[in-house]
């Protein structure tokens, strides 16, 4: 597979370097491919498919929006219990294009499915016919905009011609370039981990930079593994890990209509047999799963559209987890509180605003605040330790921003990222069409 080294050096960011990602190798099981299928004005890779030749199990979690991407409504309907193909094209959402888009994902199927199919008999000693509905879909781009079925589905069969077997390195960045929009950088993660005595790959990628708040799951990421895992254990582990990963992030407080991450196991490594998930064998899975999807989460907040200051909001001894979320989120997706920190002020009174506005009992006289190590709010009333020049001395040094807020009412915690609200963030979103 040729690397378009162009695109990779010359997309959006001069800064990105091969050393800045981990080394992410080959999964038995799962094949790559990427191609340029003209989606945007511009020439670079915008179709990726991951192709499963034995089959994968899975599990996906997608957004709540009540409006929703027709991908989502086909991978819905998709009722196998494993698949053998994932497709995704960036540019276009097929989303609020009714029956029209959801036609068109079943043409680019059915052409896939066939040729696929013709692709096992060349290369599998046991070839396999390939079905329309083992293909699941993932697309992320403009809202509204006519599907452009018929240039992806001219792709196909060079998609198809271009499947390697073998990953490396600079596959894995290719596909995650393959899958980005108004991101600036790729996004991939990487752990192993063990399973009884069998060691196990967890690799990940992701997109998302704009449109970012949770509600089940957060833009689009794959996670991929060798681990023999039923789809039941995957939902499980997906639906629990996603909770403090891309369900504790946001850039703008939008939440897209195809929002989607899913897990698809090879079961290549030939692990014992997990029937429970709370197993103690799968500890270390479970572990290694959690720091590649908080790992790919904390890189699209720190990519978000025009961030500056990447931001941890801790709140901590809450009567509920529900409680610490709520006021997390207040201040995360506070304009004034993420406008104040890209501008290096700590204007702590808007802090105090995200809080009251929620619904959240709080006792005034227990609340604490801190702005990295330094003590604002002591017991409802302002520090006397507190200068604020030594807050504006952390605010213009730090490129991440540390809040934390203590309710002292409960032994609950919950930890929220998000990233400051800049000049180019407008300029990005005003110019995103054009």
């Amino acid at each position: 597979m040729v690397i378009n080294l162009k695109n990779f050096i010359e997309s959006h960011s001069s800064k990105i370097k091969m050393n800045d990602f981990q080394d992410l190798e080959h999964i038995d099981g799962i094949s790559i491919s990427t191609v340029c299928a003209n989606l945007y004005k511009t020439a670079r890779d915008d179709l990726v498919m991951f192709y499963f030749r034995d089959g994968v199990n899975y599990a996906s979690v997608y957004t709540k929006s009540k409006i929703v991407s027709e991908n989502i409504k086909w991978n819905l309907n998709v009722k196998n219990k494993q698949i053998k193909a994932l497709i995704v094209n960036t540019r276009n959402a097929n989303a609020f294009t009714g029956p029209l888009g959801y036609r068109g994902l079943k043409e680019i199927a059915d052409e896939a499915s066939l040729l696929l199919s013709k692709k096992q008999i060349e290369d599998e000693d046991n070839p396999k016919k390939i079905q329309a509905n083992e293909i699941i879909f993932g697309c992320t781009g403009t809202i509204g905009e006519k599907y452009p079925t018929e240039k992806i589905k001219k792709s196909i069969p060079n998609l198809i011609n271009k499947i390697k077997y073998t990953q490396n390195k600079l596959i894995w960045i290719k596909a995650a370039m393959g899958i980005i929009t108004t991101d600036t950088k790729p996004k991939i993660s990487m752990e192993e981990c063990e399973i009884g005595t069998k060691k196990i790959k967890i690799y990940g990628i992701a997109k998302g930079s704009g449109m970012i708040f949770p509600n089940m799951a957060t833009t689009l990421g794959y996670i991929f593994t060798d681990a023999a895992l039923s789809n039941e254990i995957l939902s499980k582990l997906l639906k629990k890990n996603i909770e403090t990963t891309f369900n504790a992030i946001s850039c703008d407080g939008d939440t897209s209509t195809n929002d989607m991450v899913s897990i698809f196991s090879t079961g290549k490594a030939k692990n014992t047999t997990i029937n429970n998930v709370n197993d103690k064998k799968i500890t270390s899975f479970d572990n290694a799963l959690h720091s590649v999807l908080l790992n790919l989460s904390k890189r699209i907040v720190d990519d978000g559209e025009g961030a500056s200051k990447f931001i941890t909001i801790d709140v901590t001894k809450a009567k509920t987890e529900s409680d610490a979320k709520k006021i997390a989120f207040s201040i995360a997706n506070s304009p004034l509180v993420k406008t104040a920190i890209a501008g290096n002020d700590p204007n702590w009174g808007r802090i105090i605003m995200a809080i009251g506005k929620t619904d959240v009992d709080i006792s005034i006289n227990k609340l604490s605040i801190k702005l990295g190590d330094i003590k604002i709010i002591e017991k409802g009333q302002l520090s006397k330790l507190y200068i604020e020049d030594d807050a504006i001395v952390y605010m213009k040094e730090s490129k991440k921003i540390d809040i934390t807020v203590e309710l002292n009412i409960g032994k609950k915690n919950f930890r929220a990222y998000t990233m400051d609200l800049t000049k180019k963030y407008i300029e990005i979103n005003t110019d995103y069409r054009t």
